[in-house]
């Protein structure tokens, strides 16, 4: 028997997603994405240097990103990070820079910083996994605009392919797609996956809450998860259109 879900949704599937690119004016890229009331605002800023650790690799360049909860973001107002980071936010910000350099070809890119900022407006559940989704289309706006103004080694593109992320859980033995906030506080299992648009995976993230999951229940979810992540890349896509 299926569990009634927000918006009617069955449970395979995701909430309605939007992207709008080019939502800010001054950075080279910027996108307003939006898993139903998850909205996350992602830019990326180019800096024509690496961090000092990468200086003389011979052209490398670094993707990184930083993560932050806007104070009016959740329900009980979240503090600022000023000073000091949390354990989930600095574990946020590498999965997305992690997830952001695998699809990219550092040395082909050139002796440069981008910087992928994902800034939570409003958190309603996956707002790791909307920050990658939102955070690639940034960077692949950033890489385009470094194209036309000839900064790529012969104008090459670095993309190798493109990247997208969404959640899974599961409650009563169910799978639920895409959890919101008020799902994702009963489920028993978490899930977080990201992927290619050619299907391979880049990190899958799974903790058992309340109670331990089948092998058989992974591989359900992935299937899901994969399912569910071609009409997020069909999102990107008409995006950049």
């Amino acid at each position: 028997m299926s569990i009634l879900r927000s918006q009617g949704r069955s449970p395979s599937q995701p909430r309605a997603i939007k992207i709008t690119p080019k939502y800010l004016k001054n950075p080279v890229g910027s996108v307003l994405v939006e898993y139903g009331e998850t909205k996350v605002l992602c830019s990326a800023t180019v800096e024509e240097t690496v961090p000092n650790w990468m200086r003389g690799t011979r052209g490398q360049g670094w993707i990184t990103a930083e993560y932050a909860l806007l104070p009016a973001s959740t329900l009980d107002r979240t503090k600022r990070e000023r000073q000091y980071l949390s354990g989930r936010t600095q574990e946020i910000q590498r999965l997305i820079g992690r997830s952001l350099r695998s699809v990219v070809d550092l040395k082909q890119l050139g002796e440069r910083t981008i910087i992928i900022d994902c800034d939570v407006l409003h958190a309603d559940g996956g707002t790791r996994t909307a920050s990658i989704t939102g955070g690639y289309v940034a960077l692949k706006l950033a890489i385009e605009a470094l194209i036309k103004q000839n900064k790529i080694r012969n104008n090459n593109n670095p993309l190798k392919d493109a990247v997208a992320a969404i959640s899974l859980g599961v409650f009563e033995d169910q799978i639920f797609v895409d959890l919101d906030y008020q799902e994702d506080l009963k489920a028993d299992v978490d899930l977080n996956v990201v992927m290619t648009a050619t299907g391979q995976l880049l990190e899958v993230q799974g903790t058992a809450e309340k109670r331990p999951f089948t092998r058989e229940q992974l591989n359900k979810m992935l299937d899901l998860a994969s399912d569910a992540l071609k009409e997020v890349f069909d999102e990107q896509n008409a995006a950049f259109a």
